[in-house]
């Protein structure tokens, strides 16, 4: 497993991320074409077609303009922006009797991803039950396994209002946020993630029962050992990706260093080999197999990391920073990761920006949008004061949204 990795071969995380003088030539600029909803929340039917350009939707509070960036994410890897159950984005009908029926919403789109031009549609299966709901998803037509096939087509990020608890809110929602980062560098992270995460569910279900299936334990563990240091490798290696790139940018934005804080990833910044550190946890997991079932889980792997964030000039934690600050650090990290993604990995992802220009001042949005622009992405951005994004005339594509309509 550990040989499939670009990185463990070079001996050392540093190597690769040497600063490209330029943006490769062969960049892939993650888009959307067209966007249809329906029966998504407040939308019964919807049709956007954009160019590369820069998207702006603005309208009253409830218009519907967060729900549009929602089904964009929802293309990707994951439960979306709002991680809402599949059954709560049906739009309700009324019916004859007054009680509202849900009607399955679907998502259709035109990209133009990893591998070229393709069709993306996903939605509610109509057969899900009350107690399993499922998503069917569609890559030019043909149902896929599962969701990780999106990713080797998508590369998308987002920031929201929601997210700017990030620092308050524990390990878990950094440690989430950070893998939307690698997603969009490494297609197949989520991969990793789905096999590692998997292997722990069922070695924590043979703990549970006390099954003595030596065997199939030692086996769940070598494949979450392995599955920890390629997850490990790519978190770290864009930290280092993202943290240039901060460092080198001429915005006026809070500078912020990231980092992230585990057992394997602690393992590989202290020099130990990807071979070691493998090795190091799938012992660890093998002698804390009593502990691990007293404590009816897993207390030791990468899904126990804690994304680190600090303001760099000010040598302070993020949480300890004002909220003002927290969210120009965020929203640097989202652009940087977007530079990064050009020079390293040969992709810019589309990005999600919900309501972000209304706590900026005027010389942070002229700056904000200047940026955007400079990358090349597709910047899919609301807000509900079309003045506030005015130094985007000529350069954006505008959208008004009414009452689950668009014009």
């Amino acid at each position: 497993m550990l040989l499939c990795h670009p990185e463990y071969n070079e001996g050392s995380l540093q190597k690769n991320a040497t600063i490209p003088h330029s943006v490769r030539d062969d960049v892939k600029y993650i888009s959307l074409s067209s966007l249809t909803l329906s029966n998504f929340r407040n939308y019964e039917y919807i049709r956007i077609e954009v160019t590369q350009q820069p998207v702006v939707l603005t309208g009253e509070n409830g218009a519907g303009k967060t729900n549009i960036l929602e089904a964009i994410s929802l293309l990707t890897v994951g439960r979306g922006l709002r991680r809402a159950k599949l059954s709560e984005i049906d739009k309700l009908s009324p019916t004859t009797n007054q009680q509202p029926t849900a009607n399955c919403w679907a998502i259709a789109a035109n990209i133009n991803g990893r591998m070229g031009e393709v069709k993306i549609g996903t939605g509610r299966d109509s057969e899900s039950t009350e107690n399993v709901d499922k998503r069917i998803v569609k890559i030019d037509g043909k149902i896929t396994r599962g969701q990780s096939d999106l990713a080797r087509h998508m590369s998308l990020i987002w920031l929201t209002p929601q997210m700017e608890q990030l620092f308050s809110e524990g390990a878990s929602a950094g440690r989430k946020f950070l893998d939307r980062l690698v997603f969009s560098f490494e297609a197949e992270h989520a991969s990793y993630i789905n096999e590692y995460e998997y292997a722990m569910r069922e070695r924590n279900k043979l703990l549970q029962y006390g099954r003595a299936d030596i065997v199939w334990l030692s086996a769940l563990e070598q494949k979450m050992a392995g599955c920890a240091v390629v997850i490990a490798i790519s978190r770290l290696s864009t930290c280092e990706h993202i943290n240039h790139t901060v460092a080198a940018s001429p915005l006026s934005f809070p500078k912020a260093y990231i980092t992230v804080s585990g057992f394997v990833e602690d393992l590989l910044k202290n020099g130990i080999s990807a071979l070691e550190a493998e090795n190091t946890l799938r012992e660890i997991l093998e002698s804390s197999r009593n502990s691990d079932a007293a404590s009816g889980r897993t207390l030791t792997g990468v899904h126990r990391s804690e994304l680190r964030v600090i303001h760099l000039s000010k040598n302070m934690q993020a949480e300890n920073c004002s909220m003002g600050e927290q969210k120009a650090m965020m929203l640097s990290i989202v652009l940087a990761q977007a530079r990064a993604g050009a020079r390293w990995h040969g992709v810019t992802p589309i990005i999600l920006l919900d309501e972000v220009a209304g706590h900026l001042d005027a010389l942070k949005r002229s700056e904000l949008f200047e940026e955007i622009c400079n990358t090349g992405a597709q910047v899919w951005m609301t807000g509900t004061d079309a003045l506030l994004f005015s130094d985007l005339q000529g350069k954006a594509q505008f959208f008004k949204i009414e009452e689950g309509k668009i014009n």
